[in-house]
């Protein structure tokens, strides 16, 4: 049975590994150009603090070979770490050119990769049919996850928060059926896609403006790990 001291310990691994994924040092701007400026790939940044978060948790798992727990635990985390890392560095590149003046945001958060189709090029108002100009970005996708056909990949439906909570619930998620649906129809697997509307939650901007509510009207794709699977390295 674990220690307390030793339940401490694999707390700050899972904290590590958290601290890894919750700062977003990829803006809309930075993205691009955090190169190499630093000395420190992110595919070592990641793998580097995953592979400490591992060596720590695996040491006091291993109560009788501490170091031998530490270094598994290292080498597994890290490399999975580091792996999915260097994976989605090369994704959101190509992501952000192809989603070049499409109205189309793609943000890094850790090693999640997110973008967010606002509502003026995604549907029509109260409707869940697919916009003449959604369909160059969406085709712009399933390339990608075709190409880098890797991912976990969530798609989730917003609103304003005009008109009724219920009404809203369920125009999101038929957005994001929507969308899950045409995706799919390119010749996107299904295995690791989900689709859900939230309707008015989250909203990244006040619903009492004109403009507010027309950012809160978004189409989210996130992007991340498939839990398990392992990632080629650089």
């Amino acid at each position: 049975m674990f220690t307390k001291q030793r339940l401490i310990i694999v707390a700050t691994a899972v904290a590590l590994l958290s601290g890894c994924a919750s700062p977003n040092p990829y803006d809309s701007s930075q993205g691009q150009a955090d190169g190499g400026s630093t000395g420190m790939s992110k595919t070592a940044k990641y793998g580097g603090l995953g592979a400490l978060a591992g060596a720590l948790a695996g040491a006091a798992i291993n109560h009788d070979n501490r170091g031998k727990g530490a270094l598994i635990g290292a080498a597994v985390v890290g490399a999975s770490a580091a792996g999915y890392g260097y994976y989605a560095d090369q994704q959101e590149k190509k992501l952000r050119a192809s989603m070049a003046n499409t109205g189309v945001e793609v943000q890094r958060q850790g090693d999640q990769i997110k973008l967010i189709m606002p509502g003026n090029i995604t549907f029509a108002t109260d409707s869940a049919n697919i916009a003449s100009s959604f369909y160059q970005p969406l085709n712009n996708l399933a390339g990608s996850l075709k190409e880098f056909n890797q991912n976990q990949i969530e798609i989730v439906g917003y609103t304003d928060s005009t008109g009724s909570r219920q009404h809203n619930m369920d125009l999101s998620q038929r957005r994001a059926q929507s969308v899950a649906t045409y995706l799919t129809s390119q010749g996107v697997s299904g295995a690791n896609l989900s689709a859900r509307g939230a309707g008015p939650d989250n909203p990244i901007a006040s619903n009492g403006d004109v403009n507010g509510r027309a950012q809160n009207r978004r189409v989210e794709v996130n992007l991340k790990a498939i839990p398990g699977q392992e990632y080629p390295q650089q």
